[in-house]
């Protein structure tokens, strides 16, 4: 709705006006290229083009919506968004739903093949210096439920969903630099230790891992990866491996052989332990790490740790000093929380895509649609996570910040979008009342600095 209108400025409202600034930003540099360039859908234009549909999907994502319904109340209804990400309308939602359902395998690869060109733009984790750090590399599954008629829709492990049906996402999580390398999506009953190798796989496509960079990357996993399999697999291929073993009955075994136990002071009640038998089962030396609790009917829960780390890498890993190399008891806590670590990664990554992004919320009955919408999620979750980080310099404190608050505080504050005679954005008023806007105001500044777009405070 245009609140002002002169011959030379017009200024619209937008609910969003802190997200209008990352667009032109993201037109800046003109981040969805790669996707103009490859995909290309069998759809007429009637009015909007397969491409800006796709367009509109992500901008509605980014802007919170957990349904693609709404489209229609979060991007439609606020044209300032729409000039922003360089859209001079809106397409209705059921347009843009026929649009997604129009897409087919051959999609579904020219957007993978165009988020993996955005990834080696602008990721880190691709980016990143083997000489100097690990990269560490988180695997799982989290449970995708929707309608029993969708495709590829099965019974499955859906946490506290008994007889829900549905999908699983694989995911494989570059956790020092919390992007998502690799989303595949499998059916209900697929669990890690069946995914683990394609999702590998394309992550080393992805990251181009040659033999030395394997070498020094870890894969982090649960149990649900940890059969002797899928980790020998692994070893064979020159990776670290540090994570669960997959037989709750061989881990019971393994802990009656630990001489002695050590109290864990972070978690009161567990115990770890070095397994004293050797790991014959294995194609590279490995160590094992017991671990046990007691459980509500008073027996003992166990599982094994199954490291290739070193002593000394592990406590680099978790912050703590070389000299404690000598202590055993440090050592093998060290082992202990750089596993529990995996939970500050991959699954809180899980999370926070649900919570901030919605990503359960937005179900399709074809395959390859639900596939596309999967790719969009991927690429809102990792520009969400680099617009953090092109911030955090003036911005510090957004550096605690999960994809909710991100979605929530700072790329959902209100403001005013003003356009030129020419209809190029000019100056966004962010509302001053907002909690971040003071601090947000001069990070933007600089970040569109090559746009020579003004951002300032003022009252709403």
């Amino acid at each position: 709705m245009a609140q002002f209108t002169s011959s030379e400025v017009t200024r619209h409202f937008s609910p969003s006006a802190s997200l209008a600034a990352l667009g032109l930003h993201l037109r800046q540099i003109d981040l969805f290229g790669p996707i103009r360039d490859r995909v290309k859908i069998a759809q007429k234009t009637v009015k909007y083009s397969p491409l800006d549909k796709l367009k509109d999907a992500f901008i509605s994502i980014l802007a919170g919506a957990h349904g693609l319904c709404e489209i229609n109340t979060r991007l439609r209804s606020d044209p300032a968004l729409q000039a922003a990400f360089g859209r001079t309308a809106c397409a209705e939602q059921s347009v843009v739903q026929d649009t997604l359902n129009a897409c087919t395998a051959e999609q579904v690869s020219q957007l993978s093949q165009a988020l993996e060109t955005i990834y080696r733009q602008h990721g880190q984790g691709y980016a990143h210096d083997y000489s100097r750090a690990w990269q560490i590399l988180d695997a799982d599954l989290t449970g995708m439920p929707c309608g029993k008629k969708a495709a590829f829709a099965s019974k499955g492990y859906f946490p506290q969903q008994r007889y829900r049906r549905g999908r699983q996402l694989g995911r494989i999580l570059a956790s020092r630099y919390h992007e998502i390398v690799v989303d595949q999506l499998f059916n209900g009953t697929t669990y890690l230790r069946t995914a683990l190798r394609p999702l590998l796989e394309a992550a080393e496509a992805i990251l181009e891992l040659d033999a030395g960079k394997r070498a020094r990357t870890i894969v982090r996993i649960d149990a649900g990866g940890g059969s002797v399999g899928e980790i020998n697999w692994l070893l064979e291929r020159d990776y670290q491996v540090h994570g669960k073993d997959y037989s709750g009955q061989r881990a019971q075994k393994l802990a009656q052989q630990v001489a002695s136990w050590v109290d864990d002071p972070r978690i009161d009640g567990r115990q770890v332990g070095w397994v004293a038998a050797p790991a014959s089962d294995y194609v590279r030396p490995v160590r094992r790490i017991a671990l046990r609790c007691r459980k509500k009917n008073g027996q003992w829960g166990c599982g094994v740790i199954i490291s290739t780390l070193s002593a000394l890498s592990v406590l680099t890993l978790t912050g703590q000093p070389p000299t404690k190399v000598t202590d055993e008891a440090t050592v093998l806590l060290a082992y202990v929380y750089f596993y529990d670590a995996r939970g500050g990664g991959v699954e809180t990554a899980i999370k926070d895509d649900k919570q901030g992004l919605g990503i359960t919320k937005r179900n399709k009955k074809r395959f390859e649609a639900q596939q596309m919408v999967m790719l969009l999620n991927v690429l809102a979750h990792n520009v969400l996570v680099w617009a953090r980080d092109w911030l955090a310099a003036l911005l510090p404190q957004i550096k605690r910040y999960g994809l909710v608050r991100l979605v929530r505080d700072v790329w959902h504050i209100s403001g005013f979008v003003e356009r030129d005679g020419h209809g190029h954005l000019s100056r966004i008023v962010l509302n001053r009342l907002a909690p971040v806007a003071q601090g947000l105001v001069a990070a933007l500044q600089q970040l569109l600095a090559p746009t020579h777009v003004v951002v300032n405070l003022g009252q709403i």
